[in-house]
């Protein structure tokens, strides 16, 4: 409402300086001022504009998780993920709205210098209550609405040019539609608005008892709150008391009840549901029928904000956060919040112990999207627990998320809060335990942690055993009981550190464990990896039975989570064995079950695509296997996933050779190499012999010595100069013999511009006038691949702009 000439003076101030910092008193509209900026600027940057919110954390260990997140930059797991977003924001042009700094200052300031260093082209508009205090930042204090004087009599005329009664006149007509300003109220609006200096929070809550209240008598109330504050001594700000008094004057307005259930929504952190306040909230002096009325009140009256949810289609609500602090106030004020704080607690704790049994199933997505709805209450909740002397409580809410922190990628958070709880003193729960260690064990090995790994899977076993509960039917990791579980993620820890044997006699273990206690989900467990060390040593035939048994019980199971799993490897269980066109069958189907769950899969995804490129260059399709082995090269630098990277550089050298292009390729295959040596990652020996025969080939025809250059060349090119180069149009020269050597491959382009089928898709998209975000969320792909596919189509078609590239799509028959 208003803020015309404010905008303006932001916009320009942006123009200048990369850190411009709204600040001013809770409630000031700070973040209404910033949305409104980033609205208008959202096509000013090419990379976008992106909203960091602060509010609900308490942690400033989580500040980088926070911006991450906005940014939909993914945790990479053996990489500090401040050190991941420099490397993923280097090269964007985007503004960072960084929203409620104030609690969380010092871990915002050192990361949003970071950036700022690191990331030439990136901008951040901050609000916060004070400056953060970063080297060239801009402080611009955000003004109040501007208000008439009332002595002078305004007319309704008037009023329509002031900005706070503007503002009044729109939150009194939500409250009564009739409601106008008449020569009779104008002088009273005028004072309200005068005496709430103009600051939108307070307006609105005065404007909230419309209806209830006649103009006058809000002036008239108000005068008392407002005076107490000017007399009372205090030290704040002048307008940081008249928010105080105007907040005081609305909760004494309360019903007793109302001021019971306000004080007690502070416990909640990102929002609740009604099931939760019922649940939390009640007690004998609330019972849980009357929640719902009272919220509803609470919610008219401008305290509690409702919003409708576009995945549920159910309404969650909210405290904004200045009422929030003062509403914590109240309860801390009350001698109730230890009690508040362990129901919320408690409601959480049942919450995730229910999802457990639901994670691997029919329902697991719709119970991954509740868990991460509701990240910021598990938050609160594990701060809280971590200082109370419940034992127990938050290692049993830490462990019981295991599946959720691995499935959805919160590697590093999740492990802290596991190991943190670990180390707590007190008595707790064996079985607790020994999934807390499960957590450790499991969180640990995607961060090549295998050390920690290791020592938590035989640790949380050994209890397992001591305390007799090896059998239990808990709900447990895929695992199906602690037992299956330990020995299922030791048999997996075997095998990456190269020891299929072990591998195979742990998995034999667990699953005679599982068969013995009916547990499903560890016989289907077992199931694979004793397929894949079948796969590993060749007999095709064993695995063949193993895969075809454990996909069936996924089936049964109504996992997709497992299904994907066993159509991955089944496939490139077909690809070693040199039968590319049914791998292709089988991984094509795994990734369009991912792009179809979607919840947690991204970060699955890499391999199978990996996979596809493999199939695609031993059935001769060239140009998809460049295209597959291209995407992955993007998908997996982002996650982090090195081993599939070299797989996928390797598969470009590959191509490389196929179309002749030597050196290239064994640059490429040097890259490839030194990766393999700096992540001490070996190849399998049936992988190898499909590559193997592409790189004696290129090495004949350039001879030893230009092989030895080249190799050399694209060893020292580091990661990023070598993904770089892979996905590069840049010709080398071809060895002189490569013409007369090469096998006969049609070098035509498929697509006109020499488009990938994958650019095809996009541009498709281009021209149905889709978003890069929802391009990203048809393809199942990453904003960054869409964008990096976006810049590649317009070098090859010679154009800068999305209209040009649409023409060209719509003149070629492309759309």
């Amino acid at each position: 409402m208003g803020r015309e000439q404010q905008m303006l003076e932001v916009k320009r101030e942006l123009q200048t300086t990369r850190l411009l910092t709204l600040t001013g008193a809770g409630g000031a509209g700070k973040t209404r001022l910033a949305l409104e900026v980033a609205r208008d600027l959202v096509d000013t940057y090419s990379d976008g504009v992106w909203l960091v919110e602060l509010a609900a954390l308490f942690e400033e260990e989580l500040v980088p998780k926070a911006v991450a997140e906005a940014v939909e930059v993914h945790e990479r797991p053996e990489e500090p993920l401040a050190d991941t977003l420099v490397e993923v924001l280097g090269s964007r042009e985007l503004l960072l709205i960084v929203d409620n700094c104030e609690h969380l200052l010092e871990a915002t300031s050192r990361l949003v210098d970071v950036l700022l260093d690191s990331c030439p082209r990136l901008r951040v508009l901050a609000t916060s209550r004070e400056a953060l205090g970063v080297d060239g930042e801009v402080r611009w204090p955000v003004p109040p609405l501007s208000a008439l004087d009332p002595q002078r009599s305004p007319t309704p005329e008037e009023l329509a040019g002031s900005e706070s009664a503007r503002l009044f006149l729109a939150r009194a007509r939500n409250r009564d539609p009739s409601f106008a300003f008449t020569a009779g109220s104008a002088q009273a609006v005028a004072k309200v608005c005068s005496k709430l200096e103009g600051i939108p929070l307070a307006i609105e809550l005065a404007a909230a008892r419309v209806g209830t209240l006649s103009v006058e008598q809000i002036s008239e109330r108000l005068e008392g709150s407002l005076e107490l504050l000017t007399h009372g001594g205090r030290t704040a700000a002048p307008r940081q008391r008249t928010i105080r008094g105007t907040l005081d004057w609305s909760h004494d307005l309360l019903l007793e009840a109302e001021s019971i259930l306000f004080r007690r929504l502070s416990v909640f952190a990102g929002g609740w549901t009604l099931e939760a306040s019922e649940v939390v909230l009640s007690d004998e002096s609330i019972g849980q029928s009357k929640v719902l009325e009272l919220l509803s009140g609470l919610v008219e009256k401008s305290l509690v904000i409702a919003e409708l949810t576009a995945e549920s289609g159910g309404v969650r609500y909210r405290l904004l956060d200045s009422i929030r602090q003062y509403a914590l106030e109240k309860l801390q004020q009350s001698g109730e919040v230890e009690d508040v704080k362990l129901a919320h607690a408690e409601y959480f704790l049942a919450l995730a112990e229910e999802a457990e049994s639901e994670l691997i199933g029919p329902r697991e997505a719709e119970w991954f999207e509740r868990l991460e709805v509701e990240l910021d209450n598990f938050r609160a909740a594990l701060s809280w627990a971590q200082g109370c002397r419940e034992d127990g409580l938050g290692l049993r809410l830490a462990g019981s998320l295991m599946t959720f922190w691995f499935w959805e990628g919160h590697y590093g958070e999740g492990r802290g809060w596991v190991e943190g709880a670990l180390n707590q003193e007190g008595r707790t729960p064996v079985i607790a335990r020994a999934k807390a260690l499960g957590a450790v064990s499991l969180l640990a090995s995607e961060q090549s942690d295998h050390a920690r790994a290791k020592e938590a899977a035989e640790e949380g076993l050994r209890l397992s055993k001591e305390a007799g509960i090896e059998d239990s039917r808990a709900p447990f990791f895929p695992g199906g009981t602690p037992g299956t579980f330990f020995l299922n993620l030791m048999a997996t820890l075997a095998m990456n550190e190269g020891d299929p044997e072990r591998a195979r006699s742990l998995g034999e273990e667990g699953l005679a464990l599982g068969r013995q206690a009916d547990a499903a989900q560890g016989i289907v467990f077992s199931l694979l990896i004793l397929a894949i060390v079948a796969t590993l040593r060749a007999d095709y035939e064993r695995a063949e039975r193993l895969y075809a048994e454990g996909l069936s019980l996924s089936r049964e199971l109504a996992s997709a989570y497992w299904r994907f799993l066993y159509l991955q490897n089944r496939g490139w269980a077909a690809l070693l064995q040199g039968e590319p066109k049914r791998a292709t069958v089988l991984i094509g189907e795994a990734v369009e079950l991912a792009r179809e769950r979607r919840r947690g899969f991204m970060g699955l995804l890499s391999r199978p695509l990996d996979n596809l490129g493999w199939a695609a260059l031993l059935c001769g399709e060239l140009g998809r296997a460049k295209a597959q082995f291209g995407e992955n090269l993007i998908l997996s630098k982002e996650r982090g996933d090195k081993r599939t990277l070299l797989m996928s550089l390797e598969g470009l050298a590959c191509v490389a050779g196929a179309e002749g292009e030597d050196i290239r390729a064994a640059r490429l295959f040097g890259a490839a190499e030194a990766l393999k040596e700096a992540i001490r990652y070996r190849l399998v020996p049936q992988e190898r012999a499909v590559l193997e025969p592409y790189r004696a080939s290129v090495r004949s025809r350039l001879g030893e010595a230009a092989w030895e250059q080249a190799v050399a060349e694209g060893g020292v090119l580091g990661l990023d100069r070598a993904t770089a180069y892979a996905l590069s149009e840049e010709k080398p020269s071809k060895s002189p013999s490569s013409a007369t050597s090469q096998p006969s491959v049609s070098s035509k382009p498929e697509h006109p511009a020499g488009l990938s089928p994958r650019e095809v898709q996009v541009l498709t998209l281009v021209v149905e006038g889709l978003t890069n975000a929802q391009i990203a969320k048809e393809l199942f792909l990453s904003p960054r691949t869409v964008d990096t596919h976006l810049t590649s189509i317009y070098h090859k078609l010679g154009v800068t702009s999305r209209a040009a590239a649409t023409r060209f799509a719509l003149e070629h028959g492309l759309a």
